[in-house]
């Protein structure tokens, strides 16, 4: 599936990117819905995995004109953006060590899964914000 996600790497630390995803997600008038530690629900069950949290976020409006065309898509909803540490690929001529991504779905994949949807511009609508949060936090 072509163009399914939209990720950059930051220099921030980890914390600080999440921090600044939560900011940016307000700042562009979309609503922060919860924070989810996938790494500490993993930890309780004794898998330790790099930091990873999952910034869950909406606009109702958005969502509400989603639900009205297949209530399916809820099944999406709400929007992703992931922010996690893992270890620079072998291949880098930078110095070894860990880097922090900011990853997001992308919404204009949901004709993919909803071809009968008629979403007309709002999933590339939507995608232009989701990518200007991660652009912005990075």
């Amino acid at each position: 599936m072509d163009n399914f996600d939209y990720t950059v790497i930051t220099k921030k630390s980890f914390s600080d990117a999440v921090k600044s995803v939560s900011e940016e997600t307000k700042k562009a008038g979309f609503r922060v819905l919860y924070i989810h530690d996938v790494a500490a629900t993993l930890a309780e069950k004794n898998f330790q995995i790099e930091p990873f949290k999952i910034v869950e976020i909406c606009n109702a409006k958005s969502a509400y004109t989603v639900l009205q065309t297949d209530i399916k898509i809820g099944l999406c909803l709400p929007c992703k953006i992931n922010v996690y540490v893992k270890n620079k690929p072998a291949s880098t001529k930078a110095s070894a060590g860990k880097q922090t991504f900011i990853s997001g779905m992308r919404p204009i994949v949901l004709s993919q899964f909803f071809p009968k949807a008629n979403l007309g511009n709002l999933p590339k609508e939507i995608d232009q914000i989701i990518q200007k949060i991660i652009n912005l936090a990075k």
